[in-house]
């Protein structure tokens, strides 16, 4: 997947915040070492995020596009589920160190309200009459299996959780 020079950019100030949370602490970075480290200028990092929070919220939404770009088909069966969600936790276990700082800097939420408004909009397009309730199931579960599942060093096998996930809501029609 090409980059113009703007996510070039964006994507340097990620790396820069997710190091510098590495070194210092999220908590301890600002705007300026988020800057000098992605050598940029302040400015310029205004001029794609408004605060840190949004470094991070960009992280998630280049990850989804590069997920949903190698995705090439629409699951239709129990085993297709299977494969997607194997595909998600893998794509999650390779990011888990940025994960991990951004657990340790208490800033799931970001994580959580990501997932929720991915789904809201995925079953407001692709299951318009489901119940209002269930893109934040989904989004729930997969935080918190995932969230779990980073305590743990993603240690248990990608096949095993991904068969317990579809399993609790796949069902056959």
């Amino acid at each position: 997947m090409e980059m113009s020079e703007s996510e070039y950019t964006r994507w340097y100030i990620v790396q820069a915040l997710f190091r510098l949370m590495h070194s210092d602490g999220y908590e301890n970075v600002n705007v300026s070492d988020i800057a000098r480290k992605a050598g940029v200028g302040r400015a310029t990092f205004y001029r794609y995020f408004k605060r840190k929070e949004d470094v991070i919220k960009y992280y998630f939404e280049r990850h989804t596009r590069e997920f949903m770009f190698v995705r090439r088909y629409y699951p239709r069966c129990r085993e297709d589920y299977i494969d997607v969600v194997k595909n998600v936790l893998t794509v999650f276990r390779e990011q888990k160190e940025p994960f991990a700082l951004i657990r340790k800097a208490r800033l799931e939420y970001l994580y959580l309200d990501f997932l929720n408004d991915g789904f809201s909009a995925m079953f407001a397009r692709e299951y318009p009459d489901e119940f209002s309730y269930a893109p934040y199931l989904y989004a729930g579960m997969l935080f918190n299996v995932s969230m779990r599942w980073l305590d743990d060093g993603c240690a248990a096998p990608t096949d095993e959780l991904a068969r317990v996930i579809v399993d609790a809501i796949y069902r056959d029609e």
